[in-house]
This record gives structure tokens, sequence and C-alpha cells, in this order.
């Protein structure tokens, strides 16, 4: 009975590690394809845009500086009831401008054609 407990616990442990690993994947891939969105990204950098929950999209971007030195940053968008706010690397957040919340609701509209149809094309060949 010990045995078949510590067996069950086990199985169920691998099953939920390895949903946690295919959900963090999907999730690189879906950021790598939110980052191609807005034109090519220069060499020695990386963009990502991605939703990481039904409330909350994320921007992040590396580059390398006209001295070398290599930047990021990261700017979190949080929907919320009746207004989007942001927070960019250390800062709290603030309430975005009109301008910018359209820009971001472009930008997802972006997100859901190129994801969508990526992952239709992705099943079709599974």
């Amino acid at each position: 009975m010990l045995l078949n407990n510590i067996f069950r616990q086990t199985k169920a442990k691998k099953h939920e590690q390895r949903k946690a690993d295919l959900h963090r994947a999907l999730l690189h891939y879906e950021a790598r394809i939110g980052g191609q969105l807005f034109g090519q990204v220069p060499k020695g950098g990386r963009r990502e845009f991605f939703c990481l929950d039904e409330h909350t999209w994320v921007w992040h971007e590396e580059w390398i500086d006209e001295k070398g030195k290599r930047q990021v940053m990261t700017t979190r968008y949080d929907v919320r009831q009746n207004s989007i706010v942001k927070s960019q690397g250390a800062h709290s957040y603030q309430a975005i401008s009109e301008q910018e919340a359209e820009n971001l609701y472009r930008a997802i509209k972006l997100y859901q054609q190129h994801v969508g149809a990526e992952l239709r094309r992705i099943a079709q060949t599974a």
C-alpha cells in the first residue's frame, strides 16, 4: 500500500512537471513570435512580447547600445477593469496614455493573429 502511494505521487509529480515544462516552452515560443511582430531584432539583441496571463502583457527587449553596453528593458502591462497600467524596470505602476493603449491594443491583435496562425500550422503538421 505504501509503495503504491509513493508510485502514484511520483507519477503525478512527473505529469505536473511535464505540463509545467510544456507551458513554459509554449510561452517562450509565443514570446519569440510576438517579438518578431515589430521588425527585425538587431544582431545581439532579443525582443519578446507575450501574454503572461489573462490580464498581463509583457514586452522585453535587450540590445547593445552605441557604446557597446548591453541594455535591458522590461515593460509589464496590467489590464484592469477600467484602465491599463504599466511598470518598467524597477518603477512603480503608472497609467498609460490613450495613444499607448491604442498601440498596445493593435499589438495584441497582431500577436493573436500571428501566434494563432502559427499554432494552427503546428497543429496541422503534428
